[in-house]
């Protein structure tokens, strides 16, 4: 289940022809993290739920904002023929069945018709400040995690690097006595990595999508009030 990394153990065995050759261990990625000693379990841990939360971060927020971006591309082409003849309910019927934030700005648009245009923009601007938030929803969280993750794990490192000083200190320097807190200072820096990567990576990628959706958010805005002024 898990990836097992090789060293090479200091015990050495001999051949039938008196080559001494170096035996291999295996060590799971378990084993190695609970050889750094409490401190390495407990930073491993807290990089393990920041990497839960990032990837959980990542898929709910790319479904969401996928979603508010896919728009029938007939759909304004139907508002524009529905306020042309007069109908209305019609076209706010088709804004509700519509599930998406263009749908919504329109249809407090809608709402506002007979009102003065500075009104009516104002409205549908304030919906859409809506639902940039919405958009927007935990992205702070996961520019966090793409920061503090790398952090923690130097954090890690340096910690590390001090139980193994703190052993040679103490007149132990065996490589067995310094191993605990160089592994606890590689793995804690490679995984902080790992999750300050990815969490870094997704957050552009949902930025540069939201991004998108915006654009498609404010041509139709533009698109509808064009509309209203257009002579009867």
């Amino acid at each position: 289940m898990f990836p097992f990394f090789l060293f090479q153990d200091p015990t050495t065995t001999a051949t039938d022809g008196g080559e001494v050759v170096p035996e291999e261990v295996s060590f799971s990625l378990i084993e190695v993290i609970f050889s750094g000693g409490p401190i390495g379990v407990v930073i491993a841990v807290i990089l393990l739920l920041l990497a839960v939360m990032a990837v959980y971060i990542l898929i709910e927020r790319y479904l969401t904002i996928k979603r508010a971006g896919d728009l029938d591309e007939n759909f304004m082409a139907q508002i524009r023929g529905f306020v042309q003849t007069g109908d209305v309910e019609s076209a706010l019927a088709l804004c509700r069945q519509t599930n998406t934030p263009v749908a919504r700005l329109v249809a407090k648009g809608l709402q506002r018709i007979g009102k003065p245009l500075e009104d009516i923009n104002a409205a549908v601007e304030n919906v859409g400040n809506l639902e940039i938030f919405q958009l927007e929803k935990r992205l702070s969280t996961l520019a966090t995690i793409s920061g503090a993750a790398p952090m923690i794990g130097f954090f890690g490192t340096v910690t590390g690097m001090i139980l193994s000083f703190m052993n040679m200190a103490g007149g132990d320097v065996s490589t067995e006595a310094l191993a605990g807190g160089i592994y606890q200072a590689l793995i804690t820096t490679a995984f902080g990595l790992f999750v300050g990567i990815i969490a870094f990576i997704g957050y552009n990628s949902l930025i540069a999508s939201m991004g998108r959706v915006i654009f498609k958010m404010e041509a139709a805005t533009v698109e509808f009030m064009d509309l209203l002024q257009e002579p009867a």
